[in-house]
């Protein structure tokens, strides 16, 4: 995927009702996240199944290593910062990259810190949720795919029009049908069980959670006015 290119640094705007200030400053939050997803990653390879079994999100009834240490609340956010394989690992940060530094300049470094932060937390209680429903065996949560959809969706609420690129295949479409799409795909592959070792009603739920945080930010724009 390729993102279309950004307005002109420097440059005060209204986008979607919120009032953004673009600066030539680096994405210090985006960039400290996803140093932190790395370094944790090489610690994985370190320390085998023990992070796992102490920071990965077990629901209840989750099968697997470690099971026996049950949930823990901190468990809700720190699920984010592990990864199943270096391929998972990478086209997380890929999307953390490409989306979350725009959303960064045009939100700040505070409120982009925050709506990550939610989207995570919405991410984990939607899976958590949908998993209690299911008779199936449910197995540990671990990934920042729900952060990173929670990006997603603020980068398509805020650069609607932005062509990005798809790879593979190379189709080029703007931000918003881009996120519809992949929204879709996801709703789709998550009622049918397809892919089942990927946590898709995850995916969707740090979208919810961005969505719900966007509309109360815009909203309070538009009552100050």
């Amino acid at each position: 995927m390729h993102a279309g290119t950004r307005a002109a640094p420097g440059r005060a705007n209204q986008v979607a009702g919120l009032y953004l200030v673009e600066k030539q400053v680096g994405a210090a939050m985006i960039s400290s996240l996803i140093l932190a997803n790395v370094i944790v990653f090489v610690a994985e390879l370190f320390a085998g199944d023990a992070l796992l079994r102490s920071f990965a999100l077990w629901p209840p009834g989750a099968a697997g290593i470690g099971a026996d240490g049950g949930f823990s609340p901190w468990q809700l956010l720190t699920y984010a910062f592990l990864h199943a394989s270096v391929p998972h690992l990478v086209f997380n940060m890929f999307g953390m990259f490409m989306f979350g530094r725009d959303v960064e300049r045009a939100l700040g470094r505070v409120r982009t810190g925050v709506l990550y932060l939610a989207s995570v937390l919405s991410a984990a209680f939607t899976q958590m949720a949908v998993m209690g429903l299911s008779t199936l065996p449910a197995g540990p949560i671990v990934g920042a795919s729900g952060g990173v959809f929670g990006l997603l969706l603020a980068y398509a609420v805020l650069f609607p029009r932005r062509m990005i690129l798809l790879l593979i295949p190379p189709i080029p479409m703007p931000a918003w049908l881009f996120a519809t799409v992949y929204a879709l795909v996801e709703l789709t592959l998550g009622i049918s069980g397809s892919h089942s070792g990927i946590a898709h009603f995850a995916h969707l739920g740090g979208m919810a959670g961005s969505g719900v945080l966007l509309w109360r930010w815009l909203r309070g724009r538009a009552g100050g006015h």
